[in-house]
């Protein structure tokens, strides 16, 4: 990890939430007590802002400097608010098209699948608070710089997201190996997000529950199931191709 990609020491991570920095995620020490320390916390939570307690040598990985128990990550991006992003779309008169990354923790497959939603058109990326990548230097640079290009939404509940969505007249679509329908075979003409799982668990069952539709990709192999990037490639352009049928300009 590069040095500026992260803050460390007590005051200057409460400075830099106080100046409006983006900050990702803070690791706290175990133990941290004091004054300082209470005044950190308790500004973390009232900006919403992620912190974990982790063992010293964590933090000591990360810099040897003297970091006073707290170090803070560095967000690449800014963040967008999904309420303030769809109603722009309608008044752009656009036709939505989102994708939702529920749980995606490799910041290669992020990475990859920002690129193929900026080269594709999406509207908009909506990623979890908690159990997400963190959107550093990594995930830009793996990108190729499409995540500098395209809005990421983060949100406290991706479930309360879909549902948001769903009454904003979107179809919500769970891309998942459990579905009957075939992703190519559903109409993408309406406002649009897909949704794609966890490497390993897949979609969680609370946002599962939310989408309108559910969609698989054929497997014709004896390997069950595709990188979750190949996957989104996949889907992401077929709703690409069916627009295009229904003669959407590019």
């Amino acid at each position: 990890m590069q040095s500026n990609e992260y803050i460390f020491g007590l005051r200057a991570i409460i400075e830099a939430i106080q100046s409006g920095k983006e900050i990702d995620k803070v690791f706290l020490k175990k133990d941290l007590r004091g004054e300082l320390a209470t005044e950190l916390t308790d500004l973390l939570r009232a900006n919403r802002i992620v912190f974990q307690r982790v063992p010293v040598e964590k933090l000591n990985r990360i810099t040897r400097k003297n970091h006073q128990g707290a170090i803070a990550l560095i967000s690449a991006i800014t963040y967008h608010k999904l309420e303030y992003i769809v109603p722009q779309l309608y008044e752009q008169g656009a036709v939505p098209f989102i994708v939702m990354l529920d749980g995606i923790t490799d910041v290669r497959n992020f990475g990859a699948i920002a690129r193929t939603c900026e080269c594709a058109g999406v509207h908009a990326i909506v990623i979890p608070t908690h159990g997400s990548v963190s959107v550093g230097a990594d995930a830009v640079k793996t990108s190729a710089g499409a995540l500098l290009r395209i809005p990421v939404c983060r949100v406290d509940s991706m479930a309360q997201a879909a549902g948001y969505l769903k009454d904003s007249g979107f179809e919500v679509t769970g891309i998942t190996e459990k579905a009957t329908e075939t992703y190519s075979t559903l109409d993408y003409s309406t406002p649009t997000a897909l949704v794609f799982g966890s490497e390993d668990t897949g979609i969680s069952p609370q946002v599962l529950s939310r989408c309108n539709r559910k969609a698989a990709i054929p497997m014709f192999g004896r390997i069950g199931s595709l990188n979750v990037s190949v996957a989104a490639g996949i889907a992401i352009y077929g709703v690409v191709q069916s627009r295009l049928n229904a003669g959407f300009e590019s």
